[in-house]
């Protein structure tokens, strides 16, 4: 039987199978607030047949996007524009198909132009705002200065976090994910290229996860035991002065002693300007780390993008679930083929049926070949 196309429980959650929809930001909200764009997104990854689709990185308040297009979950207006694509999505999904949400704060990467229209600082006539950060340093030369973010800085974000991890919940998502990577608020906390305070949260590593850990800890105080709560952390930062593998472990381990469920290890994106050696699966090895040293599930992301490299994965103990950006966004049915990869069972839906590969004699056709 195939381990990818096998279930997986994460607290009170039933996955029917371990193949993930990492978040991918669409930069298309107004406001914070879903539009058609995330309804038609949503409504076809749901169709996918992973077992746990993770809405994009959504912000827990206003400045704590990146772009003026990022989702929100900060109001009142973004929890029902949310809610009737989630409504709309869920009625199109294959059963026992499971969402999740991740929220985050951008920190010092926040007010920023979105990726096609340059993806540099926003520019003082295109409405910018004040970033936060561990310490007032900006992300590169050419960025916004954060501020430092202070005592009443912190318990607010920590509150925005809880908030939206309420309306979460409000909205039926059984999965919270917990932004901790790739550059933003609680990953400059935690990255000693970020954090230079000399206060009780710089410093030594157990300083530096202090203020992420109490976000952990409201959170998981927040959400009922039934829902699944993780992280995504970061493996590596690609230098010296940053986050290491034994970093990443600690992390891991003390978010499984506040009571986390899992964690999905990325890296890098707290620093510009780095050699990232990038390439299929180039984060498996800091997952297996991570699940062979702090004991907690863990997911594997990173240009996955083989069915028989995602099984290998998981058959070797390298993750316990993989999660596919890039690659459903190229491909939504990977599912469905990475099931015929492998011989194992998928549900299509019955509109779709006579174009499924076992159905019509022409899919191989139709396919476009490797070159």
């Amino acid at each position: 039987m195939s381990k990818l196309f096998s279930p997986i429980r994460l607290a009170g959650q039933d996955l029917s199978n371990r193949i993930v929809v990492a978040p991918m930001c669409q930069y298309s909200a107004s406001d914070g607030c879903a539009t058609d764009w995330h309804l038609q997104h949503l409504m076809q990854l749901g169709l996918s047949g992973a077992g746990l689709v993770v809405i994009e990185a959504t912000a827990v308040e206003r400045h704590g996007r990146i772009t003026h297009g990022c989702l929100g979950l900060y109001s009142d207006d973004c929890e029902a524009a949310l809610g009737r694509v989630l409504t709309a999505a869920r009625r199109v999904s294959p059963p026992g198909t499971k969402w999740g949400i991740q929220l985050a704060h951008a920190g010092r990467k926040g007010s920023q132009q979105r990726p096609w229209e340059g993806g540099a600082a926003l520019r003082a006539d295109e409405d910018p705002w004040q970033t936060v950060s561990a310490s007032a340093i900006g992300f590169a030369d050419d960025w916004h200065t954060p501020h430092a973010a202070t005592r009443a800085d912190m318990d607010r974000v920590r509150n925005a976090f809880v908030a939206a991890a309420r309306r979460s919940v409000a909205l039926g998502i059984e999965a919270i994910e917990v932004h901790m990577a790739h550059g933003y608020l609680l990953h400059n906390f935690i990255s000693a290229i970020s954090n230079r305070r000399s206060d009780e949260y710089g410093g030594s590593l157990e300083n530096r996860l202090r203020f992420p850990l109490e976000v952990a800890r409201a959170v998981r105080a927040a959400l009922p035991k039934t829902h699944a709560l993780g992280a995504r952390i970061t493996g590596t930062d690609w230098r010296e002065d940053g986050v290491d593998i034994d970093q990443a472990v600690a992390l891991a381990s003390a978010l499984k002693a506040e009571g986390f469920d899992y964690v999905c290890v990325s890296s890098g994106g707290n620093a510009p300007g780095l050699k990232i050696p990038v390439g299929p699966g180039y984060h498996l090895p800091y997952a297996e780390a991570v699940r062979r040293r702090a004991g907690i599930a863990t997911r594997a992301v990173g240009m996955i993008a083989d069915p028989h490299q995602a099984e290998a994965a998981l058959t070797d103990g390298q993750a316990d679930m993989v999660a596919l950006g890039r690659a459903v966004l190229d491909n939504p049915r990977w599912p469905w083929h990475a099931a015929e990869a492998l011989g194992a069972p998928m549900t299509v839906p019955v509109q779709y049926l006579r174009g499924h590969a076992p159905n019509w004699p022409g899919a191989a056709l139709a396919r476009p070949k490797a070159r």
